[in-house]
Formats: structure tokens, sequence, C-alpha cells
């Protein structure tokens, strides 16, 4: 299933779960997925044509009465909400779950789509958490986290891409620790992949394919941007010596610029 079809169903799940998670989109409930969510709870869900910067202050003033705001905003778009983003919402400290549709490469959906720049610009947001999941069900899992986070904005970023997994019902689906990393090989040689969302796969095909060559690698599944797991990273740094960050995005203000 695509990650978008997965997420609108999860959504649409955590929604029956939780009586405070509220949807707002931009024009977009299909190209979000979010229409699923508007289906089963359309007196929850808002969408307010194309504007964006309205999507996100109108996110932040639900946020203030103790509700759920999930803005699901092509990465790409939102940029267009950035004044709002940093103003309204981080500012503040209010919790609105942005999940970025869309992130990275978009083939055929174009230049204009293509989600590249939200690593950089959401790390520089003060109080923003930053995540990225390596499949369907740590998406599920981080927005569940998302939801739950109260100490300001998270922002959920995920591909236009078939996930390589089927995710369980959300209710199946554990909330992913917050702040955390999860080493997926651990490796002998001092050698370290540090991968981001998308890459996590690609690194651990390249970590095999090292290995037949006789390196052996370790691998990181850096789900957490921001903030980093500092416990993990520093058990690393005690028996790594090279580290390699992978990431779908730019090298300028990226997640290996920010570590």
């Amino acid at each position: 299933p695509a990650y978008t079809a997965v997420f609108g169903k999860g959504l649409a799940e955590l929604g029956a779960l939780d009586r405070r998670v509220v949807t707002i989109t931009a024009a977009m409930p299909s190209g979000t997925g979010t229409g699923a969510f508007a289906k089963q709870h359309p007196a929850r869900f808002f969408d307010v044509g194309i504007a964006e910067g309205h999507a996100v202050t109108f996110a932040a003033g639900l946020a203030t009465r103790g509700l759920r705001p999930v803005a699901a905003i092509y990465s790409t778009f939102l940029q267009r909400a950035y004044d709002n983003i940093i103003h309204d919402v981080a500012i503040q400290s209010l919790p609105v779950v942005f999940c970025m549709d869309r992130a990275g490469l978009v083939g055929e959906d174009g230049e204009t789509h293509m989600g590249l720049y939200d690593i950089a610009y959401m790390l520089a947001v003060p109080g923003m958490t930053v995540a990225a999941p390596k499949d369907g069900t740590e998406m599920l899992g981080l927005l569940k986290t998302g939801v739950a986070h109260e100490a300001g904005p998270f922002a959920l970023r995920y591909p236009r891409d078939a996930s390589p997994d089927v995710p369980p019902a959300m209710e199946q689906v554990a909330a992913v620790p917050y702040g955390t990393w999860e080493v997926l090989r651990q490796g002998r040689d001092g050698v370290a992949i540090l991968a981001v969302g998308t890459m996590v796969n690609p690194s651990l095909a390249a970590a095999a394919a090292l290995g037949a060559e006789g390196l052996d690698v370790t691998v990181v599944n850096c789900r957490f941007l921001k903030p980093h797991d500092e416990l993990t990273l520093t058990a690393l740094l005690q028996n790594h010596k090279q580290f390699l960050v992978v990431e779908e995005g730019p090298v300028v203000n990226g997640f290996g610029a920010y570590m």
C-alpha cells in the first residue's frame, strides 16, 4: 500500500480511539489520504482550500482549546506557511502535528511537488520535533507519538511511495518512544551508517553488500532527527570511528549538518 493510504486509514482509526484528534488539509483530501478521516469523522475534518497559512493558524487555534490538530499538507506546499508555523505554533509551543506527504523525491509529480527542503526548514524551527519513519508501521507509531506529545509541534515526513510493509490496525500499533533511534544492524568494523526515513532500507541493503565484501558496518534508524537520541549516539561514538549520514534532502542545513 502507498504511504498516503496507510496514513489515511491509520488516522481515521486514531480518530476513533482519540476524540481530541481533528484533521485539517488544504484542498488535498485525496492527495493526503485524509478523505478517509473525513468520511468517518466529518465533524472533525476541515478542508480550508488552497490556504496553507490559514490551515496552520487554524490548527494553532484548535490546539489552544485542548484539541489535537493534525495538519496534513504536502511538504513543498507547507513552505507557504513557514511564517505561521514559527509565529502561531512554535513560539507558543502548541501541540500541532504536521504530517508532510510527498517528502523527498516524488517522481512524475514534478519539481513543484518535490519535498526536498522540509528537513532543513523544520530543524530550524524552535521547539519542533522532526521525525521520519522507515516503513508504514513506524509511521503510524510516530503519528501516535506525535498526537500524545504536548511540549510543542511535531513534524512527520513520509514519501510518495509504496510502504515496504502492510501495517496492522492502529489499535495494535505501539507509539514509538520519543526521541529514540533504532540500531538495526550492529557491525564490528567501526563504521556506522545513520539513515533517515526512506534511506533506512537502502542503507541496510548497502550494509549487506559491504558485508559480502568483508566490511561489517552498523546501521541506525534515525527516526527522530530532532531531538536526536543522545544516549544511542554516545554509545556509538565509543566504538565507531567513521559515520555516514544518509538522508533524502539537502546537504546544507540537513540532518548531517544538524548532527
